[in-house]
């Protein structure tokens, strides 16, 4: 058995692909519409991944567009995804600066919380050891839910 992909329904193309790409710095390796279907299916991948994502389709994001509206509610049952990245504080700063709210901090050096624009609770973890604790990050608090 091979892990392949995890879905996620989104609301908007635009604005998932602005949080997922140019926010979160993921990348898109496909795309597939269905008219019959009347769906978009649009595959992503961490930098880092992008080798294995295109030889082995793995690991991806799949974002699933729905093209008849339809209500998404409590993302948080989903779970989240997690992401490992070179520097927590560098990120979380930088998705601050684009907008996105940090749910939780990355207080501890190792991990913080955001959300997409669907609401899917988005985990960040520090490779390697954790960073020294620092500010702001010691002392923002959580905001929302995560």
């Amino acid at each position: 058995m091979k892990y392949l992909h995890t879905m996620v329904r989104v609301s908007d193309v635009d604005a998932s692909l602005d949080f997922y790409c140019n926010k979160l710095g993921l990348k898109e390796v496909r795309r597939f519409e269905s008219e019959q279907g009347r769906y978009t299916l649009i595959f992503l991948s961490a930098n880092e991944d992008m080798d294995t994502a295109e030889s082995e389709r793995a690991p991806l994001v799949e974002l699933t567009y729905n093209w008849d509206p339809e209500t998404y509610s409590g993302g948080r049952n989903f779970g989240h995804l997690a992401y490992e990245v070179d520097d927590i504080y560098e990120l979380c700063q930088s998705l601050m600066d684009n907008g996105v709210t940090i749910n939780r901090p990355p207080r501890d050096g190792r991990m913080a919380f955001i959300r997409s624009p669907d609401n899917i609770s988005i985990e960040l973890l520090q490779k390697g050891e954790a960073l020294a604790p620092a500010e702001p990050w010691v002392s923002m608090a959580n905001t929302g839910s995560w």
